[in-house]
Order: structure tokens, then C-alpha cells, then sequence
């Protein structure tokens, strides 16, 4: 009983239970949100440049810290009024990853996700059976002659800032036409192939890279460009390996290598969407009834 009543005394003299802050759900809310955006943040620096970079800004935060601890006046005092300009310089040299990120946070279907809203776009089927069996017979054909190929499909999100850099075509998808695009020493094979619904928007298109450091390295151009596209974008990207004929697919910033017909199949009607089709028409067959 004595252990006990002296642990009871240590506690109630060094920790008082009236100054613990009571907890309403908002907070319980806030420590989540505040996680989640810590995780996103710890996420983005690791697949990114940033992740170098953040090293060497822990070794100069060391520094900064035996310099206050031994009273080192003078570096603190650089530090102090160089602060501004470090700032300044951070946000120069992180520009282009602090760019992506708010590219990735504003897209449509990360906000869809969350406020469940539908901006743009039709919420129909997105392109017929006839395209998506255009575009496993190309991509397939062209992946057994060993034809580098890069095929965006574009979805909710407008593909136009990537559109504008190619040569604008606007025909019908065919697996002849695309093969004929994607030939060697053709003017059209170099760059990707966008696709909107039924028709091939534009060629020749110019993509941006990842910087995902988790990819393979023997990965090339055209991966890393498929990748890129998906990270920024919603679309679905086909690649077709011109070194090993094998097609992969890239879908919310990963990549899925090596595919077969029945993942191709199974990714590309998904992506046709032909289910708000289906609930359409039966809405409308019951206002009918009605």
C-alpha cells in the first residue's frame, strides 16, 4: 500500500488531470487530417527529388542546432537574417515538385473523390466496344513486331495543354491507323497517340517524365513518360515496349508491366464507364412508366 500511495503522490504532484484538454470530435478530425497531410508530404519527398534534397537540409538544421547549443553567436545570427532568403531559395529549388503536387491535388478526380462532384466532362460510356477491341489488336500486333508505341486515353479530365503540343488528327480509332502512327521512320511515330472517346485527337504528343525514383531503372523515355502522364492526369496510358514488344499499362501514377489480353480487357472497359449508361437507361425507362 505504501509503493502504491507514493505512486499516487508522484503522479498528483507532477501531473494534474484538470490541465489535460478535454477532447471534442473536431479534434479527433483535425490529428487525422494532420496525419494524412504529414503522410502525403512524407510520401511526395520520398518519390521525388525532394527526398536528396531534404537530406541535406537535415544535416544544415544539425548544424544549426550544435550552433545553438555551444552559443556559436555569429552563425546565428547569419542564420537569423538569411532566413528569408533560404526560404526563398527552397521554394526556387523545389519548384517543379511543388508544382506537380498542386498539379496532383487539383485534379478533378482526386476532388470528385472527396466532395463527390462531377466538373466537366461527360459521366456517360466514354468510347464504344469497337475502339477498345481497336486498341487490344493494335497494341498487341504492334507489341509482336517490336513497334514502340505510347497510347493516352484520355477520361473526365482535358488532356488539351498535351494535345496542343502534337500534330491534330481527329479520326476515328482503328487498329490500321494506329500501327501506321507508331512505324518507324513515319512523321507521326515519335511522341504519343491521345484518344478522346472515339477518335484519335492528336499525335506526335510531348508528355512529362516522372521523377518517381522508385521506378526500374532500366525503364525508358516512353514508361517514364506513360507514368508521368497518369501522375498528373487521370487518363490510362498503353505502352508498348519497342526493346521487348511487351505492353504495360499506367494508371494513377503506377505501372503495371507486362500485361496480358485479359488485364488489357479488363482495364480499358472499366474505363469505358459503361455502367452510368446502364443506370441512365433504366432511369429513363422508369420516368417512362410513370
Amino acid at each position: 500500500m505504501t509503493g502504491l500511495s507514493s505512486i499516487t503522490d508522484f503522479l498528483e504532484k507532477y501531473i494534474s488531470f484538470e490541465s489535460i484538454p478535454r477532447m471534442v470530435i473536431t479534434d479527433y478530425i483535425e490529428i487525422l487530417l494532420i496525419s494524412f497531410l504529414v503522410y502525403s508530404v512524407l510520401v511526395w519527398i520520398k518519390n521525388s527529388k525532394a527526398w536528396s534534397l531534404l537530406r541535406g537540409i537535415i544535416v544544415i538544421g544539425l548544424f544549426i542546432l550544435l550552433a545553438y547549443i555551444f552559443q556559436m553567436n555569429t552563425i546565428l545570427w547569419l542564420v537569423r537574417n538569411g532566413l528569408g532568403v533560404v526560404l526563398m531559395m527552397l521554394i526556387v529549388i523545389f519548384q517543379p515538385e511543388l508544382r506537380r503536387a498542386l498539379d496532383v491535388l487539383g485534379r478533378k478526380s482526386f476532388v470528385a473523390q472527396i466532395m463527390k462532384i462531377n466538373v466537366g466532362g461527360s459521366s456517360g460510356e466514354r468510347f464504344s466496344d469497337k475502339t477498345r477491341n481497336e486498341l487490344i489488336r493494335a497494341s498487341f500486333e504492334m507489341g509482336r513486331a517490336r513497334t514502340g508505341a505510347l497510347i493516352v486515353i484520355e477520361q473526365v479530365e482535358p488532356l488539351e495543354e498535351y494535345i496542343r503540343t502534337g500534330i491534330a488528327l481527329d479520326s476515328i480509332v482503328s487498329s490500321q491507323l494506329l500501327i501506321n502512327i507508331f512505324e518507324h521512320n513515319t512523321p507521326l511515330h515519335d511522341g504519343a497517340v491521345i484518344i478522346r472517346g472515339d477518335r484519335i485527337i492528336s499525335a506526335t504528343c510531348y508528355l512529362p517524365l516522372s521523377e518517381n525514383m522508385a521506378l526500374s531503372k532500366e525503364l525508358g523515355t516512353r514508361h517514364r513518360a506513360g507514368v508521368g502522364i497518369s501522375e498528373m492526369t487521370d487518363s490510362l496510358t498503353i505502352i508498348v515496349s519497342e526493346e521487348t514488344g511487351r505492353i504495360s499499362v499506367a494508371y494513377e501514377g503506377e505501372l503495371f508491366r507486362n500485361v496480358d489480353l485479359d488485364f488489357l480487357t479488363e482495364k480499358l472497359t472499366l474505363l469505358q464507364n459503361k455502367n452510368a449508361d446502364a443506370r441512365k437507361f433504366r432511369l429513363w425507362k422508369g420516368r417512362e412508366k410513370k
